[in-house]
């Protein structure tokens, strides 16, 4: 059993493989908090009350008990906690005091679904704790459930609120997870960044009061990352205490991290308060997306391994072939200017090099000829592809290849029949002028009709064609957030109503094209989350393909997801780079996820063609590892001119290690150790020919640094 209660104490106590996690009902009325952490670690665990001066309290507890100071396994608004608190409803009294007390449990095998939402998939271990709330003012009912994935030490968390006052309620702020600390002795790592720089790492001691990352976007954004993990100030790669935080969820989010008076830490995610308001009518319900946490005591390369496993296993939708294809993607080489002939010389080139996979990207629908026209408009343009898709498609698929195509779903373009049309059909607020943003709008997914449209428009082209892949693009964020479809009282309910549509519409495709994979996009990585690897096989990791700038989106996208959903490309624009050693210096940063290509190879050297395709036939000697070994980070490129990591079965018998230099420096030695080789067994590295002892690779290999860069060099080390 991973969820027990025990009767005698009070205690409810949750353990998955590695770490235990353990609640009391307090006075038979709060659930406080008292430990998360390593298992051997909560024998001797009881709960603690530092009261302070000016600290509310019950007076039937007297300071006993005090919301102020204690660690809570949920807070409210406005009941004596002045910390951040999850939950704020507007009850019908008019006021927004919140205040829950204990009911009872359900322990249950599995776990909750989330209608609408992206969540984690249960297996046969899974298990689910369901504490049960009231508040008697007003008549609100409201769940805390936590699932619990033993396997991969990730506890999942999600609230369910309900409306029983016999009036109208508005739910004003809710989160999906709160965890309570009893130190603040941590660094807190965040992940911020712009478009063309997604997800850089930052590390910043905790202080006191309130640090926090969000997004107001409508989308999780380029800008700042739902996942955060808070770490001992020791903390490495392989040691140290770390605590791991992620939502399951793609729109507007709010990751709060608070220190209080007490010294202890408080750290709640959700949807927080901005751009979100949920007005719930007698008997209706609202349920949170799912949050998930992982606690590791092996360092940032242990959290980071348990939701890689975790995303893995119950999140990655099914491989939809038998092998991820390796793609060639047509973006960089021509824009917005293609045609059959053209797409036809590149199908034939990918043939050739033995890349699985043409996608074509923009340019090929509507009156598409630049960004400004023909988004919403998703029919074959007849001058570009005169005999119509479905034989273009064949005729790419005659070179023994699968075929892929781009798709804008949420946007469109001013200039476009659908705008034309239907312009009441975009997110838009009364009155107000509507900002563009690369010459576009959103569409308002939050209005059924707008959705099905889409299932209209995009059945009616690709019905009959065998598409084996869509690349699903999201060029812009909100502004001016309001729904014409929606009333004023529910106007606060747009942002998240439109993620539902969004989410709608990614389960049709799935249903309606079950042969296709999809490959999410946002600007690069503007929407790289847990919400879109629910419903996409990968995600396009930046539009930045400079292998220098790659290399530090990528190791920080490791922190928290799994190599096997951050889609990785040799870029060649225009084929600026003649120079194959050049192209296997970016071939060795691509080897980080998924393989593809953007270059335009039809007109690529017979040199840069041949190099190609054996760099396509080695990623297949490489191919289960990248996408299910386990993955151990070296160096960070923020620490300095280089990225070393590894992969790893897990019979610890092959290892694929990878040393990429950025910069040059002056020539000095480095040592990349992989301590999981088997010290008494000799390996042969496939790549250069050469045999090396375990020994060796425990005590470390050498590498020269170059002056010049770039530089790389990679071993794929097999036990003889």
């Amino acid at each position: 059993m991973s969820v027990r209660y025990d009767d005698k104490s009070e205690r409810f106590i949750l353990e998955t493989a590695n770490t235990c996690y353990v609640m009391q009902i307090l006075f038979d009325k709060y659930p406080v908090h008292l430990y998360y952490g390593k298992k051997d670690g909560c024998c001797e665990v009881s709960y603690m009350n530092p009261y302070k001066s000016f600290s509310p309290y019950f007076e039937e507890h007297g300071q006993n008990y005090s919301p102020d100071v204690g660690m809570a396994e949920y807070s409210y608004f406005g009941s004596g906690d002045f910390r951040i608190t999850p939950l704020r409803i507007k009850n019908k009294n008019g006021d927004s005091v919140t205040h829950f007390t204990y009911d009872g449990y359900r322990i249950f095998n599995g776990r909750m679904e989330l209608p609408r939402l992206p969540y984690s998939e249960a297996d046969s271990d899974t298990q689910t704790l369901e504490l049960s709330l009231s508040d008697s003012v007003s008549g609100c009912r409201l769940k805390l459930f936590y699932t619990v994935f033993p396997n991969e030490d990730v506890i999942a968390r999600y609230a369910l609120v309900e409306n029983k006052s016999g009036a109208p309620v508005t739910v004003e702020k809710i989160m999906s997870l709160m965890l309570d600390l009893p130190t603040s002795d941590f660094d807190m790592i965040s992940l911020y960044g712009a478009h063309n720089a997604e997800r850089s790492f930052q590390r910043v001691p905790l202080f006191h009061g309130v640090q926090s990352v969000m997004s107001r976007r409508g989308a999780s954004g380029h800008q700042y990352n739902p996942f955060t993990a808070l770490c001992s100030k020791n903390a490495t790669e392989r040691e140290g205490d770390v605590y791991g935080f992620n939502f399951v969820y793609s729109g507007n989010f709010l990751s709060e991290t608070e220190v209080d008076q007490t010294g202890f830490t408080r750290v709640s995610l959700g949807l927080g308060s901005e751009n979100f308001s949920w007005l719930l009518k007698e008997g209706d319900s609202f349920m949170t997306p799912e949050a998930v946490m992982t606690y590791s005591e092996k360092g940032l390369g242990g959290m980071s391994r348990n939701f890689h496993s975790f995303v893995r296993a119950h999140i990655l939708p099914p491989e939809p072939f038998e092998k991820r294809p390796v793609v060639l993607n047509t973006w960089e080489a021509c824009y917005f200017d293609i045609d059959e002939k053209e797409m036809l010389r590149f199908a034939k080139s990918a043939a050739d090099a033995g890349i699985d996979m043409l996608v074509m990207d923009d340019g090929w629908f509507g009156a598409r000829n630049n960004d400004k026209a023909g988004l919403g408009d998703w029919y074959v343009n007849k001058n570009k592809f005169r005999d119509g898709l479905k034989t273009f498609v064949d005729r790419v698929k005659a070179h023994g290849i699968k075929f892929g195509i781009w798709i804008e779903p949420e946007m469109v373009n001013p200039d476009s029949d659908l705008f034309r049309t239907h312009p009441e059909w975009c997110i838009r607020c009364t009155d107000r002028e509507s900002t563009l943003s690369r010459s576009q709008l959103v569409l308002d997914m939050s209005n059924n009709d707008v959705v099905e449209y889409l299932k209209k428009s995009f059945s009616d082209t690709f019905d009959g064609i065998a598409i084996d892949y869509f690349k699903w693009d999201m060029n812009r964020h909100m502004s001016e957030v309001g729904s014409p479809a929606l009333p004023p009282e529910r106007q606060g309910e747009t942002a998240y109503r439109y993620m539902l549509g969004v989410y709608d519409l990614y389960r049709w495709f799935a249903q309606h094209f079950p042969n296709a994979m999809i490959e999410n996009c946002s600007g690069g990585g503007g929407r790289y989350d847990l919400g879109m690897m629910k419903y996409s096989t990968q995600i396009w990791t930046s539009d930045n393909t400079w292998p220098k700038k790659r290399m530090k989106i990528q190791y920080s996208s490791t922190l928290a997801y799994p190599t096997a959903a951050m889609s990785c490309h040799v870029s060649n624009p225009r084929n600026i780079c003649a120079n194959p050693d050049e192209l296997k210096y970016r071939w060795h940063v691509a080897l980080n996820g998924p393989l593809g290509y953007e270059m335009h190879l039809p007109n690529a050297s017979d040199e840069i063609k041949e190099t190609v395709k054996a760099q396509v036939a080695a990623y297949r000697e490489y191919e289960e590892l990248i996408l299910r070994g386990d993955f151990y980070r070296i160096f960070s490129p923020f620490d300095s001119n280089y990225y070393a990591y590894y992969f790893t079965n897990a019979e610890r018998s092959e290892f694929l290690l990878s040393f990429e230099q950025s910069y040059g420096e002056s020539a000095s030695r480095v040592y990349l150790f992989i301590p999981e080789a088997d010290e008494n067994a000799e390996y042969l590295d496939t790549v250069s020919g050469e045999v090396f002892s375990g020994k060796t690779l425990t005590r470390g290999i050498e590498v020269k640094t170059k002056e010049t860069d770039p530089y790389s060099v990679m071993w794929h080390f097999v036990k003889k």
